[in-house]
């Protein structure tokens, strides 16, 4: 089985989707800055988005390591346990990075936006996620777990401008 990474490489039309609407992009794997983990674990970045944010592994391991967002305003989150878990988070919610609530009704909200724009989005998701050979789960399961995996990191998970030694601000915060 090849690495998911492989296959988004190798397949335009999921590659394309996972670009717009889901702003990741494979060939956008370097930081602007320099950072670290708070940990010291290993820190890899391997995509990024449009508007300066990366994807980074943290730790040891292959895809099934956790997944690091950090934006280029210096805020950071947790977002997934594994490429798997992502991807299914880009699929199925690409508006992740605007929820504050983590409800179905926000969840529903921002769907209607992107459906609006994008009438054909169900069509696209069904299709990269054939092509990646992952299930669409229901969308209150990848929001419940962007919020638990997100506002229950430890800080171990922190990310630390070197330079400075300074923390990056949480992307979410949950009362």
């Amino acid at each position: 089985m090849p690495s998911l990474i492989a296959v988004i490489a190798n397949d335009a039309e999921t590659a394309r989707f996972l670009a717009w609407p889901g702003d990741f992009e494979l060939d956008r794997a370097d930081h602007v800055e320099e950072v670290h983990l708070a940990s010291g674990a290993v820190l890899e970045g391997f995509a990024g988005d449009g508007a300066g944010g990366t994807y980074f592994f943290c730790g040891d391991g292959g895809e099934e390591r956790p997944v690091l967002y950090a934006d280029s305003e210096g805020g950071a989150a947790l977002v997934a346990i594994g490429l798997r878990s992502l991807l299914q988070l880009l699929l199925v919610a690409p508006w992740w990075r605007d929820f504050r609530e983590f409800t179905e009704q926000e969840n529903s909200e921002l769907a209607a936006e992107y459906l609006n724009d994008m009438p054909d989005l169900p069509a696209r998701q069904r299709h990269a996620a054939d092509a990646l050979g992952l299930g669409l789960p229901p969308a209150a399961e990848v929001v419940a777990r962007l919020r638990e995996t997100a506002t229950g990191a430890g800080p171990e998970f922190d990310l630390v401008f070197t330079p400075e030694q300074t923390t990056y601000e949480r992307l979410f915060q949950v009362s």
